[in-house]
């Protein structure tokens, strides 16, 4: 369970993020949607302890997140390109990852081979570095290194953009298995309201830092969300 209690972020004297509750299951699949500047990279970085909070706190089953170390184990997350090492290759960068997961040669052979659909034969064996990768497929690298730990828990900010058609279908089709199959909790913001109501049990709207919606997933929850922003 992830809860975020009288949490608050201000910058330069500007509240860009005040939410007095909001939890989030063990299991749960909470989408989070809203305009630039909503609030929604900051909640993640928050969850993350990337940021300090300037009142509130987050805690992750029970284990207060700030300037604690016990929940990490249990989060993969990608928010951007800036948490890649960018000079290394791809082949690299997941050997490394594993070994800081203390995974074996065999088990991240084995999660590679599982990647393969969704690499589409554009990641691996190419002898390529990461910065040297389309922003798609820095991208594809990133939501691979955050799964590679086989969390508990997956924080991925925009995970859609600049990943092609192709990509985007596989991406969702990834996320519904892993949360069918393992159960896993899930936070992912988008522009994209429908692919986010297809992946997501739960929508939150972002305004301006504030929760202004709150919503199950049914059938009428992409008409409702289309109408809130249309306005």
């Amino acid at each position: 369970m992830i809860i975020a209690n009288n949490l608050k972020k201000i910058y330069q004297g500007i509240t860009v993020l005040d939410i007095p509750f909001i939890g989030i299951g063990n299991g749960e699949s909470l989408g989070l949607v809203g305009n630039n500047g909503a609030g929604k990279t900051t909640f993640f970085r928050l969850i993350l302890d990337l940021i300090e909070a300037t009142s509130g706190e987050v805690t992750i089953d029970e284990e207060k997140v700030a300037r604690h170390d016990e929940w990490k184990s249990k989060v993969g997350s990608f928010l951007d390109e800036s948490f890649l090492i960018d000079f290394l290759t791809p082949e690299e960068y997941f050997s490394f990852t594993a070994k800081i997961y203390n995974k074996s040669e065999g088990d991240l052979s084995f999660f590679l081979e599982s990647m393969k659909e969704f690499f589409n034969g554009e990641i691996l064996g190419n002898r390529k570095l990461i910065r040297d990768l389309s922003k798609g497929n820095q991208k594809k690298t990133g939501i691979a290194a955050a799964l590679l730990s086989d969390p508990q828990i997956l924080i991925l900010d925009e995970p859609f953009t600049a990943l092609d058609p192709t990509s985007q279908i596989r991406l969702k089709r990834m996320l519904n298995e892993l949360k069918a199959t393992k159960k896993m909790t899930m936070l992912i913001s988008s522009h994209d309201l429908n692919h986010v109501t297809e992946v997501c049990d739960r929508i939150v709207v972002l305004e301006k830092g504030n929760i202004v919606r709150d919503i199950p997933t049914n059938e009428n929850t992409l008409k409702e969300l289309e109408s809130y922003f249309a306005v």
